[in-house]
């Protein structure tokens, strides 16, 4: 199977000259101008390897990397870099980069940076430890052991847990302990970050969260009055918890942030 790839480039030229050469290279590749599609796309189809251009509009790379690393993403990542100085360089690793190529590059170099990111990331059997399941308990029973033929499937969800150990507002309940939500009577899909960010909405009901709190206690890192990663996670979460003829949950609060109210 080619190992796939996600390249976040905002310039066309460059984006469609390296997307036609990587695929040339043997990788199944994905594109995207932006780093919110880029997020979006890590998270819907979690690739091999990542190369993102750092400069981009609204989120660039260097945030792009720091969300997927908070969120314990260890996928390898290549940055492309015009920036030259080396306080530019440190700051891309200490965001959690891998690697990084300096613009103007020759394809090659390239090609050959990801091949030693590739390497260093793979396990034994082969799989990248950013997507790969193998290892992870395919193939096994609950306890461990081989899955024959008879063995029983284990179960997908337990019960739902005491009302003791559950939060709740706004017709919302989450049980912290176990890491599970659900409006009503369904049950919310959430990523890790996703359920950190309804959670402290959740503990905080009716007051308003500015942007530089939220940031800090999700992230550990205030991106800036120009980041959209907060917006971003919030459309993520609005889609998820929203239901035809209900009410919105989650409200914005222009110039200041965001609060959890049932209207």
């Amino acid at each position: 199977m080619p190992q796939t790839l996600l390249l976040a480039e905002d310039d066309r030229a460059i984006r469609h000259a390296l997307e036609r050469a990587l695929t040339l290279e043997g990788y199944q590749v994905t594109a995207v101008a932006d780093g919110v599609e880029a997020l979006a796309q890590a998270h819907t189809s979690p690739p091999d390897v990542l190369v993102l251009d750092v400069m981009m509009p609204g989120i660039d790379g260097l945030q792009v990397c720091r969300v997927l690393r908070a969120e314990g993403d260890r996928t390898p990542i290549l940055m492309l870099t015009a920036l030259v100085e080396t306080a530019d360089r440190i700051a891309g690793l200490d965001a959690g980069a891998d690697d990084y190529v300096v613009k103007p590059f020759d394809v090659e170099e390239v090609f050959a940076r990801l091949r030693a990111l590739l390497r260093r990331t793979s396990s034994p059997t082969g799989t990248t430890g950013a997507t790969g399941a193998t290892g992870t308990g395919a193939g096994r029973d609950a306890g461990g052991g081989p899955a024959g033929p008879g063995t029983p499937a284990p179960a997908v969800r337990e019960s739902e847990p005491p009302a003791e150990r559950l939060l709740t507002a706004a017709g919302l309940r989450m049980d912290p302990q176990a890491r599970r939500a659900w409006r009503g009577g369904r049950e919310l899909e959430l990523t890790r970050t996703e359920f950190e960010l309804l959670e402290l909405l959740v503990r905080n009901a009716g007051i308003v969260l500015d942007h530089s709190t939220i940031y800090d206690r999700i992230w550990g890192y205030d991106f800036g009055p120009g980041s959209k990663n907060l917006a971003v996670y919030v459309g993520y979460l609005r889609r998820k918890l929203d239901e035809p003829g209900a009410p919105q949950l989650i409200h914005t609060v222009r110039g200041v942030g965001y609060v959890l109210r049932e209207d």
